[in-house]
């Protein structure tokens, strides 16, 4: 459960769009302005609501956001676009606010036609009843392959005064985020203008949600919202306009610390997962080689595969480094699973023990640790295994 963020009332619904017996529909009321920041999937092919918020978030204000799980209103031409429009204007109409403040997502089917007929009467009871401890609704409504609601909460102190952050994430299947994941919602009450919570996200996405793979696919769809109520804390509580400010430090801790939580919790999902990964790579010629060589191990379906079947097969690792595109020397690298040296000067490590690296391979948590001994280059990466589930559960998405 978390507490409430004030500022902000949330509700959802089943309004039977794909599933039954479950709600998924859901709406975040802001009673007054709130401030917006917002980081969105690169794919070339996004979904109308990605179209549309990328449209209003430079204005970086919200009173509304409706989101709905079952179908992401993605590669839907002309349909999808009067779709987010008619959603829109139901959502304006029911907060009573400009329909550039109202913005949407939604997650699901691709290319099947969203039918706002089917929800659009329904925002204008949903905004009067939203409360501001309905968080754990909203979480389980933005939900598709998911297995659990994702969740998380920070508070923090700025000279006295207590704050609060409250964030939401859906995600398992389909993760390999470019910008955002596949849909997240953060709220504070902390007074702070929409330009600094832009550069805070657009900093702290790189090392959290872009941080994590489940399989490779980016989706049409990905999409994070930071809000700022500015309700928080004492009437004579000075907004934070500057980056510089020093009082934005406390909460840009706070942020990224929940961000990463959020993330993690995704990688945790990942569809048919049994354990979590963490990968990292050290001594690259740069950070962002660091990053493409963790990514290649990660997404490789032969490492994802070894670990699902506990096999502490490094040689698939070193296959994933060499096909990276970055500079690495085969005669150089040293490999760990956890504590384990496997691999050491390109061959394997003399003291190689198969079962102590067996051990590891059983645990829910395992860290692969690339040194490159190159240059002072790191990243890390979190990812999971690839079971006969996922296959299961992909197989048949669509019925």
């Amino acid at each position: 459960m978390l507490p409430p963020v004030t500022g902000v009332r949330l509700a959802a619904v089943e309004a039977g769009l794909k599933y039954k017996g479950r709600r998924d529909l859901s709406i975040m009321v802001f009673d007054q302005p709130a401030q917006v920041a917002g980081v969105f999937t690169r794919s070339k092919c996004a979904s109308a609501p990605v179209d549309w918020c990328r449209t209003h978030i430079s204005k970086g204000v919200a009173r509304a956001m409706v989101v709905n799980a079952g179908n992401a209103n993605a590669f839907t031409g002309q349909k999808g676009v009067s779709a987010v429009e008619k959603t829109a204007s139901a959502a304006a109409n029911a907060v009573g606010c400009p329909l550039d403040q109202v913005f949407l997502a939604s997650t699901g089917v691709i290319g099947e036609p969203l039918d706002v007929a089917r929800f659009c009467d329904l925002l204008g009871e949903l905004a009067k009843t939203a409360v501001e401890d309905n968080w754990a609704a909203m979480a389980d409504a933005i939900m598709t392959t998911d297995t659990y609601a994702k969740l998380a909460t920070r508070s923090f102190d700025i000279k006295g005064d207590t704050f609060t952050i409250n964030g939401i994430a859906k995600g398992s299947g389909m993760i390999a985020p470019d910008m955002a994941t596949m849909l997240s919602f953060i709220v504070t009450d902390l007074p702070v203008s929409a330009e600094c919570l832009q550069s805070l996200l657009s900093k702290y996405v790189k090392t959290t949600y872009n941080a994590v793979t489940v399989d490779s696919d980016t989706s049409t769809s990905d999409t994070v919202l930071v809000f700022a109520t500015g309700c928080g804390g004492p009437g004579d509580f000075l907004p934070i306009f500057d980056v510089s400010d020093p009082r934005l430090e406390v909460f840009s801790e706070h942020l990224a610390d929940l961000m990463q939580d959020l993330a993690l919790q995704i990688v945790r999902d990942g569809e048919g997962a049994s354990k979590l990964i963490k990968i990292t790579v050290e001594g690259a010629r740069n950070d962002v080689a660091a990053a493409t060589i963790a990514k290649s191990i990660a997404n490789s379906p032969l490492v994802k595969t070894a670990i699902a079947g506990e096999d502490a097969n490094w040689g698939r690792v070193v296959m994933a480094i060499g096909k990276a595109g970055e500079e690495a020397d085969r005669d150089r690298l040293s490999i760990w699973f956890g504590d384990v040296r496997v691999a050491l000067d390109g061959a394997r490590d003399p003291g190689y023990s198969e079962d102590g690296a067996m051990a590891v391979m059983k645990k829910q948590e395992i860290e692969i640790r690339v040194d490159l001994d190159l240059d002072q280059g790191s990243a890390t990466v979190w990812t999971c295994d690839l079971t006969h589930d996922y296959i299961a559960i992909n197989a048949d998405y669509r019925s």
